[in-house]
């Protein structure tokens, strides 16, 4: 492959709850669900880049977050798994879907985020992506991206193969598509076909029917444990039955396919043979019992911590609301970030120079297992909610932002400032410009990195052995001290028997 596979849609965060109902609710005759654990996963188009991503391949995804504590758990989980997020701004809600569980069923689906805002205008570096993509992937799930004017105008030129999944909300795919992939409800209401004498013959009629009304390459209908039905040129459909025979958790097969079907064609495989591959993957993920069984849940990092009273500038919802207003009001949003672990005069006087050169202050805080990873088991210090209640007490400081991987990159790729800050010196020799490895992430949206002066002779590393060393001296007088036996003034020493 010569670029990544760009994929292009709608994200949002699926949180599946485990739990046990062992009786019902006093005030109403419903089930009462004891939660147990839960599993924060991405949702739509960033369960494709996950398919993607999971086949070794590299990925890059557009699409739209808003400045919220949803936004933010996605950015994380995307990024950990490898996936390159260029978030364009969301006005309104990141979408949530919330499936409760019990003994394996589910008993209800909660949704968060209302009605889809307008996502914003995409930065020269997203726009690039399309001349650099092997192939491209839209997953849309009708909240907007995929009718991005300036985004469809890039996929509409794009040399790379388009593949599109759609939805019955979403836009027609751009002319030129290389392969569209609705299920059978979507082909026949995207084509507006009535239900024909069999159910090949409906689906026929529909994808042949969206092929000539989008005015795309190829189309492929997908029918669930049957496999799919492809129409390209010609009038005899290719039917491509699955392997074998499954039943399972059908949810986020259709990304499966999709995900597979881009792949392939990246790799220079026929329109034919992605499909043949598509349904043997898809087929395969339903038999291993779908996301839990592809993505089985294990240990996730916290999401970031937010406080009350003293600690209302502290996480994600804090940082959302704050960032959003001052984007609302046309200002300048700042970040940097951190350990600080054993705050001193060298941070605040990085802090106050980060503060002059925007209308808000960002700082992003590695959490305690984040410090521990960098530093060792015996950092920090201080704990990540001292240290970020002590930020957030400073007046140059307006919110704080508790991360948990080893990089703020997530963090950054949710928060989009206009400027980063770094202090210190960072350059690579004399003479030599600096060199950020945050400065990649900013060109996303067009953001900036700057470095600014650092106060020599401030390190909290050495703080920490100073006061080490200033303990080993007093451990020592202490112990050449007899702690029996009388001493000078004829008393006995404490601690004499």
């Amino acid at each position: 492959m010569s670029g990544p596979v760009v994929v292009v849609g709608d994200v949002l965060l699926d949180r599946d709850v485990e739990g046990v109902v062992n009786r019902l609710c006093p005030d109403s005759p419903v089930p009462v669900l004891d939660e147990t654990a839960h599993v924060d996963r991405p949702g739509g188009a960033g369960l494709a880049a996950l398919f993607v991503a999971a086949q070794g391949v590299e990925v890059a995804l557009v699409t739209a977050l808003a400045d919220d504590a949803a936004g933010a758990r996605i950015s994380s989980l995307l990024t950990a798994a490898g996936v390159q997020v260029h978030a364009l701004p969301l006005a309104g809600a990141t979408p949530e879907k919330i499936r409760l569980h019990a003994r394996g069923r589910v008993l209800l689906r909660h949704d968060r985020g209302g009605v889809a805002g307008a996502p914003g205008e995409p930065g020269e570096a997203v726009l690039r992506l399309f001349g650099q993509a092997s192939a491209v992937l839209v997953s849309d799930y009708g909240r907007g991206v995929a009718r991005q004017p300036a985004l469809r105008a890039a996929l509409a030129a794009t040399a790379a193969p388009v593949v599109w999944d759609p939805h019955p909300r979403g836009p027609a795919a751009v002319p030129g598509a290389r392969l569209v992939t609705p299920n059978e409800t979507e082909a026949r209401e995207l084509a507006e076909v009535p239900p024909g004498p069999s159910r090949l013959a409906t689906a026929a009629r529909g994808a042949q029917g969206l092929r000539h009304r989008w005015q795309v390459g190829a189309v492929a209908v997908t029918l669930g444990g049957d496999g799919a039905l492809l129409c390209h040129a010609g009038s005899t459909p290719l039917v491509v039955p699955a392997p074998t025979s499954a039943e399972g958790d059908t949810c986020g097969a259709g990304d499966r396919f999709a995900a597979t079907a881009v792949t392939a064609l990246a790799r220079g495989a026929l329109v034919s043979e992605a499909v043949q591959e598509a349904v043997a993957e898809a087929s395969a993920y339903v038999a291993a019992g779908g996301v839990a069984g592809v993505l089985p849940a294990r240990p996730e990092p916290p999401a970031p911590t937010a406080f009350t009273g003293d600690g209302d500038r502290i996480g994600a919802a804090a940082v959302g609301a704050l960032v959003g207003a001052v984007r609302a009001a046309g200002g300048t949003v700042v970040a940097t970030g951190g350990c600080f672990d054993l705050l001193h005069a060298g941070h605040v006087a990085t802090l106050q120079a980060a503060r002059r050169l925007g209308d808000c202050l960002v700082v992003c805080v590695n959490s305690d297992a984040s410090v521990a990873g960098l530093k060792g088991p015996r950092r920090p210090v201080v704990p990540q909610g001292d240290r970020s209640r002590v930020l957030a007490a400073l007046g140059c400081v307006d919110a704080v932002l508790v991360f948990d991987e080893p990089t703020p990159h997530a963090a950054l790729s949710w928060l989009r400032p206009d400027v980063w800050v770094k202090g210190g010196d960072y350059a690579t020799g004399a003479g030599d410009p600096p060199v950020l490895p945050e400065a990649e992430i900013l060109r996303r949206w067009g953001g900036h990195t700057v470095v600014v002066p650092y106060l020599a002779g401030r390190s909290t590393t050495d703080l920490i052995a100073v006061a080490g060393a200033d303990g080993d001296r007093g451990r020592d007088r202490a112990s050449a001290v007899p702690t029996g036996g009388v001493g000078p003034t004829g008393r006995r020493r404490e601690g004499a028997r």
